[in-house]
């Protein structure tokens, strides 16, 4: 007996035809200081997609006591808030578990760089973001810069003022796509002088401490590097198998080719202070060509890559025949737009080998800036 499968609906053919995502999308508006407007934006974007027909929810938003923002939220379907008893007070957090029972499609979640309260199922607030990323749920999230990790000591020394709540630079890896909600000092202070950011009995003494004119400019100066730096490695992961699109390199990146010469130090000094004054990204390139196996010159071969390191450079070792065509692959793969070679044997057959080196070097690799450095200091 023969039995027929019974016909497909089209909603099985379309569900067949989907790709299956493997994560939710995360979305970070990213702001230099509170009041520039991140929550607002996230608000008006989740109503829009909503007005589309996806279905957004709220998981968290902190109004701070802003009207617009609070009309914003009752715009939107919110997730009640779990109640934590610690300490004999009660506090409210996200509810996770009951976000990922509702399954919406994109969840808004206020304040990355949150610690949440003992008693909570995860400690920071991006953890939390990760469970539902994982669920595959879009999350929109915010931050300032202020909250990364790496950015506060330099913060501090710039304002004065220690951020405790953190978030770890490699969070940010995990961030498909970083919108800078940005707005001049000279604006954020007329919010705050409306009483748009803080009640008015707060307005003067913040503005003559965190939101002084010099703090809010070098903020703003460290959250366009941020989104400066995340577009570069989005551009990046989009070239990966375009080979029409490597020759073209949009932020500076200066190699210096070091070997065990201890007056290799100077070289590497010289490119840090290039890659500083550039706002450039430091590659301190070594091939290894079997010639380096005394002890003395591992020894100095360890000291360098220890100064390379100590000066903010990423450390590259290659293995070769030649320091030319490992180095003129090094360009191409990472599109270098700067290369700093030593000169230090300029008599006799060493001066036509290098001379040699540093013309083959140029003949394989693309167009590149080429400096030749006396690796002693004058």
């Amino acid at each position: 007996m023969t039995i027929l499968a019974m016909p497909k609906t089209p909603e099985q053919w379309l569900e067949e035809c989907t790709p299956k995502k493997k994560g939710g999308v995360f979305k970070l508006f990213l702001g230099y200081a509170p009041g520039v407007g991140k929550t607002y934006t996230m608000l008006t974007e989740a109503i829009r997609r909503h007005s589309r027909g996806e279905d957004v929810v709220v998981g968290v938003v902190e109004t701070h006591g802003r009207k617009t923002v609070s009309e914003l939220v009752g715009s939107l379907e919110v997730v009640p808030r779990k109640s934590i008893e610690y300490k004999g007070a009660v506090f409210e957090e996200m509810d996770v578990d009951a976000i990922l029972a509702r399954k919406p499609c994109v969840v808004l979640v206020d304040e990355l760089a949150h610690t949440n309260i003992e008693g909570s199922k995860h400690r920071k607030r991006y953890e939390d973001v990760f469970e539902l990323l994982d669920a595959g749920i879009d999350v929109n999230s915010t931050m300032n810069i202020q909250h990364l990790e790496s950015v506060t000591p330099t913060v501090q020394g710039v304002t004065g003022i220690q951020v405790r709540e953190t978030v770890p630079d490699w969070v940010l890896q995990r961030v498909n796509e970083v919108v800078m909600i940005d707005l001049t000092p000279e604006a954020l202070q007329n919010r705050m002088r409306r009483g748009d950011v803080y009640p008015q009995e707060r307005v003067g003494r913040a503005l003559e401490n965190f939101f002084r004119e010099t703090n809010l400019i070098a903020l703003r100066e460290l959250a366009l590097r941020q989104v400066a730096q995340a577009v570069d490695q989005s551009l990046e992961q989009r070239r990966e198998g375009h080979e029409e699109d490597r020759a073209v390199a949009i932020r500076e990146r200066i190699a210096v080719c070091v070997s065990s010469n201890p007056a290799a130090q100077y070289l590497i000094a010289r490119g840090a202070r290039m890659a500083q004054a550039m706002n450039a990204e430091l590659f301190v390139v070594y091939t290894d060509l079997g010639q380096d196996t005394s002890e003395a010159n591992q020894r100095t071969l360890n000291a360098n890559i220890r100064f390379a390191e100590n000066v903010g450079a990423t450390v590259v070792r290659r293995q070769g025949k030649s320091v030319a065509a490992a180095v003129a692959e090094f360009v191409n793969e990472k599109h270098i737009t700067q290369v700093v070679f030593g000169r230090s044997a300029t008599r006799g057959w060493k001066r036509y080998f290098y001379l040699s080196a540093i013309h083959q070097f140029l003949r394989d690799a693309p167009a590149v800036d080429v400096h030749i450095v006396t690796q002693e200091p004058s």
